[in-house]
């Protein structure tokens, strides 16, 4: 049996923080799937350039595969924690900025990028830290990259206190009218990444529903910790 954990859900459900400390206090390792697409984009932007694409188009598929190829673009376990890595660079600050975050959904939604990152995150988790235990979160972790895994947890919450959530971390003022306007904008999100073709958002049909709405981070988190130690006991 692979010992991973998949833990999906839509945009600010918490699911990175949640994935960092469960496999903290499992000492387990943590893989961020988001980062190899973050880091793919980044490797992009800086050598096909945003003119790569024209405003709405795909940067052609065979180039970002060759390019991810030839740097490379990887996930590399430092500690309990695969980092992603650009051409033997640490990359993890980085792929968080603006011009990353502009563009990573466009190449996200490409089928063939799609496939490279799964086998990426796949080899990554086939070895010796797959047989310690590796938490894997994502969109599509428990459906399409790692549908046999045991145990299956699906973080969501309404978008009012995911946007709530979203806009203290980023330091905002946390006012009604700013809650309102971010909170139709993740339930825009939700219903295009529900409904679109490739690996649509969704739970597993053997996932773990948790609502988080009213849980901190902390009760969320002991609970994910109490259903692995009953998955895997033993």
């Amino acid at each position: 049996m692979i010992k991973v954990i998949a833990i999906d859900g839509p945009a600010a459900s918490g699911k990175s923080s949640t994935a960092a400390r469960v496999a903290r206090q499992l000492e387990w390792a943590h893989l961020d799937s988001g980062a190899l697409y973050r880091a793919l984009t980044l490797a992009a932007i800086d050598n096909l350039g945003e003119g790569g694409r024209r405003k709405g188009e795909e940067w052609p598929a065979p180039q970002l595969i060759d390019l991810a190829e030839r740097l490379p673009v990887r996930l590399v376990l430092i500690g309990d924690v695969f980092k992603p890595e650009v051409a033997g660079a640490d990359v993890e600050e980085a792929i968080r900025g603006e011009r990353v975050t502009r563009s990573v959904s466009v190449l996200a939604a490409i089928p063939d990028v799609r496939t490279w990152v799964n086998t990426q995150q796949r080899r990554a988790v086939d070895g010796d830290a797959g047989r310690r235990g590796v938490v894997v979160d994502g969109r599509d972790i428990g459906t399409v990259v790692f549908p046999e895994a045991p145990l299956k947890i699906f973080l969501t919450a309404t978008p009012h206190e995911r946007a709530r959530r979203r806009l203290f971390q980023r330091g905002q003022a946390v006012d009604l009218e700013l809650v309102k306007r971010e909170s139709q904008a993740l339930a825009a999100r939700d219903a295009a990444d529900s409904n679109r073709r490739i690996a649509p958002l969704r739970a597993a049909e053997d996932a773990v529903v948790v609502d988080t709405t009213t849980l901190t981070l902390e009760q969320q988190v002991a609970h994910v910790v109490e259903l692995a130690r009953q998955r895997f006991r033993g």
